[in-house]
């Protein structure tokens, strides 16, 4: 499977980082409310990665319950699969939209996983969010590396009623969204959607 063409370096603090993103009070500080709880929520997720470093290592299977808190309840993965499909979309039936996100759900869920288990203490600075209009908002931050210039990572958020949740993230210039999209439509117009659902279903079972 391709993945995003930064640094590979990076894929461990950028998962740290797809943290939990909750209601903003106010329009009009939108950009310290969201840095503020990134900070909060990547805080907690590298508490807990030093804290049980040697259950999971004994356990990697552990990994999945950090994900499953701190990750899936804050992403929209049925907006991410909407742009990630894009015309393919509304091409598609209910039923090829409803595998085809829980497939991709799973992927995403195992990158994440795999790339927490490679963490080794990496820090993260904040810089300044930038509002997009239309109730979305740009987290960014940057991750610092020994003996290497940092990596920016940027998370893209849009209130989904009384919750902000990621919709994307761009990596060292690299959006996630933008790059699974030219990978799944090269696939999706030589062999159909149905291949591609096929595909990462394999892909998601060998990866248990």
């Amino acid at each position: 499977m391709r993945t995003p063409k930064a640094r590979s370096s990076l894929a461990p603090m950028g998962a740290v980082l797809f943290g939990a993103i909750n209601a903003f009070t106010s329009e009009a500080n939108t950009e310290d409310s969201a840095e503020a709880l990134v900070k909060r929520t990547t805080d907690n997720v590298l508490h807990i990665l030093k804290k049980e470093r040697d259950v999971i290592e004994k356990n990697p299977g552990r990994i999945y319950g950090i994900v499953d808190q701190y990750i899936i309840p804050n992403f929209d993965f049925e907006r991410m699969s909407q742009r990630v499909l894009g015309k393919f979309w509304q091409r598609a039936t209910k039923d090829q939209r409803d595998r085809f996100q829980a497939q991709f759900q799973t992927l995403l869920v195992r990158t994440y996983a795999t790339a927490l288990r490679e963490y080794s203490n990496q820090s993260v600075e904040f810089l300044p969010s930038r509002p997009r209009g239309d109730g979305e908002v740009s987290v960014r931050t940057q991750i610092v590396q020994t003996g290497g210039p940092p990596i920016p990572i940027d998370y893209e958020l849009r209130k989904n009623s009384d919750q902000w949740k990621v919709y994307d993230v761009t990596i060292d210039g690299v959006s996630l969204v933008i790059n699974y999209r030219s990978t799944f439509a090269s696939e999706i117009r030589s062999n159909g959607l149905d291949a591609l659902i096929e595909r990462l279903a394999k892909h998601n079972q060998q990866k248990q």
